[in-house]
């Protein structure tokens, strides 16, 4: 098969319509594909066959590596140029002058609120953070040492069976009742969870204290003063901004892929957490950390990155699936490290970190590679700042990326052309066996 694009629509003349004209080797028929966003569409691949009998050419692209699943105004995402915008909104403004929840607001509505709205908004969210009672027992049903992740797993898509109305996808109405539920009651169960994992009382939320203060405040109050100092909850705050969303990752496909089905919103985000609780999405800040306390000191670096490139070890926290370029969620959260630092007292791991990145940055051998640091390089050094256990960072991650997969769920939810998710496969195993039975079979 051979390809070439061109921009015109046949006969010669030129319409500055973009195509893709493909020749099939094994017939010589030749086909005119039209491109629109730089994509084509794979269904018109269908039409080159080799006779009538034929399925029609399809792609193989195992992990979706060059293959669009859906058109979203969510979330844009440039991996080589180092680019986040949410909305349109650069996500370094955002961190700088926004709030997680006028943030939220932002992906779920398309545009930033007044601050009327904003203050609607955010009594909606206030207003939705509390759960049912019975959830305490649903937790306490948990072993002592459950994982914080799993129980919320189970929390989450407990909550479908208290909802029964959210089934109701096709009213905009229940839709935005239960958005705002998810992203009110997300860091409720997230801290219920843990508290549940380190056998303290549970702590309702709080609705006199803003977002980032109310999770710290249900995290960590053991009753009586507890003051929160606000360059924490700033830095809680930046945290689940840049954690929001992340375009088509693979928690959010899983959240598109559920919903798809038309099944209630619950269910899906609860399969986005079971996504982002695979070490490959959601872990990646726990394994730098464990890094960075192995290396134990700056001296011992040099060998360290020796053993990485005789592929001896593994630099964790550097290259992504997607950027080819600095991360610009590390930059931003780097800055927020000296915040928190000011409060807590630096991290003895900062040290290390600091001086890996600058030998990284600086070294031809991860420069050729495009190994640069990404978000998760810092947000491990901040969470253990705060007191929050390496077990606990995945949910972390799953409070502020609630507001992008709510988002990303309404999005799928109202596009006509969005059908039920149902990849094709290349199917390589047996066929047309006869039965044999079970006296005559050899081992």
């Amino acid at each position: 098969m051979t390809t070439q694009a061109t921009s015109s629509a046949g006969q010669g003349e030129s319409t500055g319509a973009e195509t893709l004209t493909v020749t099939d080797n094994r017939t010589g028929q030749v086909y005119e594909l039209p491109i629109a966003d730089g994509t084509i569409r794979a269904t018109d691949l269908r039409q080159i066959r080799v006779d009538d009998d034929d399925f029609g050419l399809m792609t193989y692209d195992p992990a979706f590596m060059n293959t669009a699943s859906c058109r979203s105004a969510v979330t844009f995402l440039d991996g080589e140029r180092g680019v986040l915008e949410y909305r349109g909104y650069p996500i370094e403004q955002l961190a700088e002058k926004s709030t997680f929840l006028e943030v939220a607001y932002l992906l779920v509505y398309g545009d930033l609120p007044t601050q009327a709205q904003l203050d609607a908004w955010v009594g909606q969210i206030a207003d939705h953070s509390g759960v049912d009672e019975n959830f305490r027992r649903l937790l306490e049903g948990f072993r002592y040492d459950a994982h914080p992740m799993g129980m919320l797993q189970s929390a989450v898509g407990a909550l479908s069976t208290y909802y029964p109305e959210a089934k109701d996808v096709g009213d905009p109405d229940v839709r935005m009742e239960q958005v705002i539920r998810l992203i009110g009651t997300v860091p409720t169960l997230g801290a219920w969870a843990f508290r549940h994992n380190q056998g303290w009382p549970l702590v309702y939320p709080d609705a006199s204290l803003d977002y980032p203060s109310n999770v710290i405040n249900m995290f960590f109050n053991k009753g009586g003063a507890f003051e929160i100092d606000p360059r924490l909850a700033r830095a809680m705050d930046v945290l689940l901004i840049l954690h929001a969303d992340h375009e088509q990752n693979c928690s959010t496909s899983a959240v598109r892929s559920v919903g798809s089905s038309q099944a209630d919103p619950y269910s899906a985000v609860a399969a986005g957490v079971s996504a982002l609780y695979g070490p490959l999405h959601g872990g990646a800040n726990e394994a730098v950390l464990r890094m960075l306390k192995r290396i134990k000191d700056p001296k011992d670096i040099p060998a360290f990155m020796e053993g990485v490139k005789s592929g001896q070890e593994r630099l964790m926290g550097f290259g992504h699936r997607v950027y080819k370029n600095y991360d610009p969620r590390a930059r931003i959260i780097k800055k927020a490290c000296d915040d928190v630092f000011a409060v807590t007292g630096v991290n003895p791991l900062l040290s290390i970190a600091v001086e890996l990145e600058k030998i990284a940055l600086e070294d031809e051998y991860f420069v050729k590679r495009k190994l640069y640091p990404n978000v998760d390089f810092y947000s491990g050094l901040i969470y253990e700042a705060l007191n929050i256990p390496v077990e606990m960072f995945t949910v972390m991650f799953a409070i502020g990326r609630t507001p992008g997969w709510v988002a990303q769920w309404l999005e799928m939810i109202q596009d006509k052309e969005q059908k039920i998710s149902r990849p094709r496969q290349v199917y390589v195993g047996a066929r047309q066996r006869d039965y044999t039975e079970i006296g005559a079979r050899s081992s």
